[in-house]
């Protein structure tokens, strides 16, 4: 008896040795962290379901385009008579593909806001005690807000043609506006993320963020024809990057010559997203 009871003693402890291996996850080597893909993803999902959360605020959000789209086309009418916007049959023509990209311009404020508001509830600093990939945080920060930009600019598109008059040249190349309006909205973004990393204060991100965004948006060729500007004005519009992303939306949605607009609009939004996207990076991880 005793000459057969230890093997089956033996036999007995192997599976729950094995058993015992298969459920320890945890157990060093075993463990992985999430990719930085897999990060942005569920990073993006949770800001965008805040977004979405409150239909109050998705309201306001969708209706504040239409009212700046109203009040322009209506308080600025007879702009629409000058040299070098009666050629658009209409000011509405001149004024909505600006107004797209005065949106991106809004929305991406907005993504620097959306970052100091989760630094103060706390989600920040719960994420800088995991091990995550920090980029991925300001990575999903800018997708997140630029579907939320998508949406935006669907909105404004939708209510202009049957309520305002808008005419399009095309559909393909009002898509094709439309995707320049996004680019350029996610690298205006890194922008004000910097701004947000290295001035953590509500009070500061708005001083600055006015400072940076009304200069850019009416000292463009946004709501006036260049020639109709003071020189000094002309000449900052020219050297504005939001005079080319307007330029290049309008001659795209409209179906007219574009020139070198959308390449230089796409230029200056990389070049805003990498020099916003080092300055974002080194201020966020100094931050405490």
């Amino acid at each position: 008896m005793s000459r057969h009871a230890a093997p089956r003693r033996a036999r007995s402890a192997e599976p729950e040795t094995v058993r015992f291996r298969a459920i320890a996850p945890n157990r060093p080597g075993r463990w992985r962290p999430a990719t930085p893909l897999r990060q942005v993803s569920v990073l993006t999902g949770r800001s965008l379901r805040l977004a979405f959360s409150d239909r109050k605020i998705v309201f306001f959000g969708l209706l504040q385009p239409v009212v700046l789209l109203l009040l322009f086309s209506q308080v600025f009418s007879g702009i629409g008579t000058l040299p070098g916007v009666a050629e658009y049959n209409g000011y509405i023509n001149y004024l909505l593909p600006a107004t797209l990209v005065t949106i991106a311009l809004t929305t991406a404020v907005g993504a620097g806001v959306g970052l100091l508001t989760e630094v103060f509830t706390g989600f920040i600093g719960r994420l800088r005690a995991m091990p995550l990939t920090l980029g991925a945080v300001l990575v999903a920060r800018t997708v997140a807000d630029s579907a939320r930009l998508a949406l935006n600019l669907l909105v404004a598109i939708v209510i202009s043609v049957p309520v305002l008059g808008f005419r399009p040249g095309s559909v393909i190349g009002l898509l094709l506006g439309l995707l320049l309006t996004i680019v350029v909205g996610w690298g205006l973004s890194w922008l004000f993320i910097a701004i947000a990393c290295w001035a953590p204060k509500p009070e500061a991100m708005q001083a600055v963020s006015f400072i940076v965004m009304v200069p850019l948006m009416f000292g463009s060729s946004a709501y006036l024809p260049l020639e109709a500007m003071p020189s000094w004005v002309r000449w900052f519009s020219s050297v504005n990057p939001v005079t080319y992303a307007v330029d290049a939306v309008r001659a795209l949605s409209l179906d007219r010559p574009a020139g070198w607009s959308p390449a230089l609009a796409l230029a200056l939004a990389a070049a805003a997203a990498v020099g916003g996207g080092v300055w974002a990076f080194h201020g966020f991880r100094r931050a405490r």
